[in-house]
């Protein structure tokens, strides 16, 4: 690796984005900078000028003049800071709130119109080879992470994802609580019966996506009781948790499941998954049963919890 190999990538990336008339790219008149700094004020909850400046890593001046130029055209408003007189908050207006959300959706657009030229079968290579870069060029390697809950997207399964599913929970549950290969061979049965035979308007499986990769996933199935579905295989990797991914995957099956009709949903699962019961708690399931048993290489508890979809979940 040489200083003429990054450049050479750097060059042909600014080409890929087009970073190097992105006014024209996007259709708005606003350079890559600006866009940026609008991007943070509809974001971060840091909106000191002074924590834009740090945060983006911009010439005082150089933000002032971007910020003049914004109050100007109605998109910002300047007050003292809350926190410290001295300083001045930064706050998007109604209408920079609509444009920041007009060039978010644009970039969408461009964004997903550069991945559809890539195969399906290469876009996981595409996506592990993005993060890797992140990583190793971060300064802090918890920059990475610096994510929020609305960069999190839910979506279907591709081309792959099922069996991720089965790899990511033998590889994390073998790792967080010492299960054997036999939890695999569950959650690859649960993933085989959904693959070769599932209703589409009545089952759903998702997957949490965020920078790219797959970092969660939740799967909503009939249960064997007339009306009732059943929560499956809640996922949340260990370097995305925090961001309250598992409640906007049971969420999500709490609304799909109520949509399509369904009087109760239902789950197992075991005591030693602590957060995972706290996330059920608080979307109003209640435990029902509970009962030891030898699995997995473990003595557990196994409990079964229910939601009632039309009521109080009491």
């Amino acid at each position: 690796m040489t200083v003429q190999d990054i450049r050479a990538f750097n060059r042909f990336y600014t080409n890929v984005i087009g970073a190097l008339d992105y006014s024209r790219h996007l259709y708005a008149p606003f350079t890559l900078t600006e866009s940026r700094v609008l991007y943070e004020l509809a974001h971060s909850p840091r909106t000191d000028a002074a924590d834009l400046r740090t945060e983006l890593s911009l010439d005082a001046g150089y933000l002032s003049r971007i910020l003049n130029r914004f109050e100007q055209d109605g998109l910002v408003e300047r007050a003292p800071s809350e926190r410290d007189p001295r300083r001045r908050q930064v706050t998007l207006t109604e209408r920079g709130r609509e444009t920041a959300a007009l060039l978010a959706e644009r970039a969408d657009e461009s964004v997903g119109a550069l991945l559809a030229t890539v195969p399906e079968a290469d876009r996981p290579r595409l996506s592990e080879a993005l993060h890797t870069v992140r990583t190793i060029l971060s300064e802090d390697p918890e920059d990475v992470r610096r994510s929020r809950p609305e960069d999190v997207v839910l979506r279907e399964p591709g081309p792959g994802d099922l069996g991720w599913i089965v790899q990511r929970n033998a590889a994390l549950y073998a790792a967080e609580y010492d299960f054997n290969a036999d939890y695999e061979g569950l959650v690859a049965r649960i993933v085989a019966d959904f693959a070769e035979d599932h209703d589409p308007h009545l089952e759903r499986v998702w997957i949490a996506e965020l920078d790219g990769r797959a970092v969660g996933c939740v799967m909503c199935v009939r249960d064997d009781a007339p009306g009732t579905a059943r929560l499956r295989l809640l996922l949340v990797e260990p370097d995305a948790r925090g961001l309250r991914i598992g409640d906007q995957l049971v969420a999500t099956v709490v609304e799909f499941a109520r949509g399509v009709g369904y009087r109760d949903l239902v789950l197992w699962t075991n005591d030693i998954l602590g957060a995972a019961r706290r996330i059920y708690q608080r979307h109003g399931f209640v435990l029902v049963a509970e009962k030891p048993h030898r699995s997995f290489g473990q003595d557990l508890v196994g409990q079964d919890w229910r939601l009632d979809l039309h009521g109080t979940g009491e």
